[in-house]
C-alpha cells in the first residue's frame, strides 16, 4: 500500500486544483481519493476519479486474496487510477466519466458495470486494448458501448473493480456508491444499470439489497436494470469443461489465465501438483476468486457433463481422478453460490428489468461451452432465466454474438439503447 491512497493523488494528469469537488448530496462516508482527466485518461474517457467507501465495516473486510504470481493484478493504466496500488483494497473503486457525462440530453443516466478479470476501458470504450483475440473476436474495435451511447445523447458513467475477481456483494455496494454519486453529481433520483456477465451479479444484488452484515440496502434509484449474458440461472462451465479450462490456468501447463481452477491438483508434463492460490473454493489459506464461486449453479440435470473430458466425473462431482483431485461443484456452490439467494430476494417491480443473451458458442482461445444453446460460456436460458424478477421489460438473443463481443457486437449496442430510450 502506498501513501497515496490516503490523500487525493498529485502527479501527471493529476492535481489537487483539478480534482472536482462532491456534491453535498454524495454521501458522507464516501472519500474522493485521486483525479484523472486530460493527459491521463485514455480510450475516449473523459474523466476518471478514485473513491474510498470508509463504511467501518466494509473496510474490515476489503483486503481481499490475490494470486501471488500478480495475474490478478490491476494492469495498464488502472495501476494509475489506484494510486500506484496493483493490488487496492475493495473499499475502493473507480467512476469513469464519458464525454457529455454532464451534457446529454437524456433524462436518466447509466451506469455501466463489467465482468470479471476485465476493465472498464477493456469492456466499454476499447474491446481491442487486450490486444488480439480480447474482445473474443479476430478482429476488435477501438470503440465499444460507452461512445454508442454517449454519441447518443446518454450520460454514460462505469465502474471499476478493485478486485477483477471480488465478493459480489462488496461490489454490489460499490455499485450503490457509485449511483450515489451519479445522483449528486446531475441531481437526479434515478439510474439505469448494464451489468455485462459477472456485472449482472452485483447489479442485481444491489437491487434486490442483497447484502453484507454491515451493508446498505437498496436506495430505490434504479429506474432500468439491463443484463448482458449474466449468469442468472447460474453456470458451471468450470466444472463442465475442467479439464480443457485447468491448462489455460496451471503454470506448470503453460497457464496464466485469471481464472478459478476446479481442482486441487493436476498433473503437468509429469509433474502433479498443488495450487490452492487458484481454487474456486477457499483452499490453504487462499481465496482470490469468491466472485467465481457466487456465480455457481448445476447443469447437469438439464444439459449432462461432457463426458469425452479427461477426468470429467471427479472433475464435476468431485474425488481423485488420473490427473487431477478436487472436491467437485456442490461443493463449490455450499461454499457461497448467490445464484439461489438471488433468485429469492427477488428484483423489485419498481426496476424493469431487461435480459440479453449472445448465441454464438465461438469465443476464441477457450474451450466452448457446447452441451447446449449457449454463448460459448453461459447457457442462453441461464442469460434469460427470470426467476426472482418481478418486472421483466423484454428478452432477446443476439444470435451472432458471443459473451466477450455482447458489450459491442452491434445489434447488441442497438437493442441496448432500444431499451434505454
Amino acid at each position: 500500500m502506498t501513501a497515496a491512497l490516503g490523500a487525493l493523488v498529485t502527479g501527471a494528469g493529476v492535481t489537487a486544483a483539478s480534482a472536482p469537488s462532491v456534491s453535498a448530496a454524495a454521501p458522507s462516508y464516501l472519500t474522493l481519493e485521486g483525479a484523472y482527466g486530460a493527459g491521463t485518461v485514455t480510450n475516449g474517457w473523459e474523466k476518471v476519479e478514485r473513491y474510498r467507501d470508509t463504511t467501518p465495516g466494509f473496510q474490515a473486510t476489503a483486503a481481499e486474496g490475490y494470486p501471488p504470481d500478480g495475474r490478478g493484478n490491476q494492469d495498464g493504466v488502472r495501476v494509475t487510477y489506484f494510486g500506484g496500488v496493483a493490488r487496492p483494497t475493495s473499499d475502493r473503486f473507480l467512476l469513469y466519466s464519458a464525454p457529455g457525462w454532464n451534457t446529454g440530453a437524456k433524462a436518466t443516466p447509466v451506469l455501466l458495470v463489467h465482468g470479471a478479470n476485465d476493465t472498464a476501458d477493456r469492456a466499454w470504450a476499447n474491446p481491442g486494448e487486450a490486444g488480439g483475440y480480447g474482445c473474443g473476436a479476430l478482429s476488435c474495435p477501438s470503440t465499444g458501448l460507452m461512445q454508442y451511447l454517449s454519441a447518443r445523447g446518454h450520460r454514460v458513467f462505469a465502474i471499476g473493480f478493485a478486485h477483477k475477481q471480488g465478493d459480489n456483494l462488496m461490489q454490489a455496494q460499490a455499485v450503490g456508491d457509485a449511483v450515489a454519486l451519479i445522483k449528486a453529481k446531475l441531481g437526479v433520483s434515478q439510474v439505469d444499470l448494464v451489468g455485462w456477465s459477472k456485472g449482472e451479479m452485483s447489479t442485481r444484488a444491489y437491487v434486490s439489497s442483497l447484502k453484507p452484515a454491515w451493508g446498505r440496502a437498496y436506495a430505490g434509484d434504479v429506474r432500468k436494470l439491463i443484463t448482458l449474458g449474466g449468469p442468472n440461472g447460474g453456470f458451471d462451465y468450470p466444472y463442465a469443461h475442467g479439464w480443457a479450462h485447468d491448462f489455460s490456468i496451471w503454470p506448470e501447463c503453460g497457464g496464466k489465465i485469471n481464472a478459478p481452477s476446479p481442482h486441487s491438483r493436476m498433473t503437468c508434463y509429469g509433474t502433479y501438483t498443488a495450487h490452492p492460490e487458484f481454487s474456486m473454493t477457499p483452499s490453504g489459506g487462499y481465496d482470490d476468486y469468491p466472485g467465481q464461486r457466487q456465480m455457481l449453479a448445476r447443469w447437469d440435470g438439464v444439459y449432462g457433463v461432457d463426458q469425452t473430458a479427461q477426468d470429467w466425473y471427479t472433475t464435476y462431482y468431485g474425488g481423485q481422478g488420473f490427473y487431477t483431485a478436487g472436491d467437485g461443484i456442490q461443493a463449490a456452490i455450499d461454499a457461497g453460490s448467490l445464484v439461489g439467494p438471488l433468485q429469492r430476494a427477488g428484483i423489485p417491480a419498481s426496476v424493469t428489468t431487461y435480459l440479453l443473451a449472445g448465441g454464438s458458442p465461438d469465443v476464441i482461445g477457450i474451450f466452448n461451452e457446447n452441451r447446449g444453446p449457449s454463448d460459448g460460456v453461459v447457457f442462453v436460458s441461464s442469460a434469460l432465466d427470470t426467476t426472482g424478477i418481478a418486472k421483466v421489460g423484454a428478452t432477446a438473443t443476439v444470435a451472432g454474438a458471443n459473451h466477450l463481443e455482447l458489450g459491442w457486437n452491434s445489434a447488441s449496442e442497438a437493442q441496448v439503447a432500444s431499451w434505454l430510450s
